[in-house]
């Protein structure tokens, strides 16, 4: 059985961090496997959903989810694109949030899923949560094939370029109420 709670502790130590764990889903996540909320500084793991995955996979989504924290928290560790990557969510569906005084502005984008999940996976913050995850994951489970499929599950299917990333960021800031 995993045990969230050690790897959590030994993360926040390592990184001087004061994070709260919690199993609890905001509204919305339900179907997520985790979240960070920067204002309340709390990872959210939905355990409940994860219920019957492989440890493997328990792990990668908590250091997926403590990466994020890291990279609000301690955006100067990273590069400009991630930190500016970071203001922005696009989700699947086309919908988009943009991070604005700790407030989500949100609008809808025209496009389809398989566009859009693309999109999702590609931008910076969640490509480096991702490897970040599947490195630590790794140290712990070794180099499992399914540890590597997951991985790449996540990551891009093609490459989103930097200029694409600009245009939509636009479109955002233009959009978001």
């Amino acid at each position: 059985m995993f045990d969230y709670k050690t790897y959590f502790d030994r993360f926040c130590k390592e990184e001087k961090l004061d994070l709260r764990l919690s199993f609890d889903m905001p509204p919305g996540y339900e179907a997520a496997y985790g979240t960070f909320d920067a204002q309340t500084k709390t990872v959210c793991i939905n355990a409940k959903l994860l219920e019957g995955e492989p440890d493997f996979e328990k792990a990668f989504y908590l250091f997926h989810e403590l990466r994020h924290a890291l990279q609000y928290l301690c955006s100067w560790q990273f590069d400009d694109a991630l930190i500016r990557s970071a203001q922005y969510t696009i989700m699947y569906d086309g919908a988009c949030y943009k991070l604005v005084n700790g407030k989500y502005l949100e609008c809808k984008l025209e496009g389809g899923e398989e566009y859009f999940a693309n999109i999702y996976a590609g931008q910076p913050y969640e490509v480096d949560a991702n490897n970040y995850a599947y490195e630590r994951a790794r140290k712990i489970f070794g180099d499992l094939e399914k540890l590597r499929k997951l991985h790449e599950f996540w990551m891009p299917r093609q490459p989103v370029s930097e200029k694409l990333y600009d245009s939509i960021f636009a479109l955002i800031d233009k959009n978001a109420k």
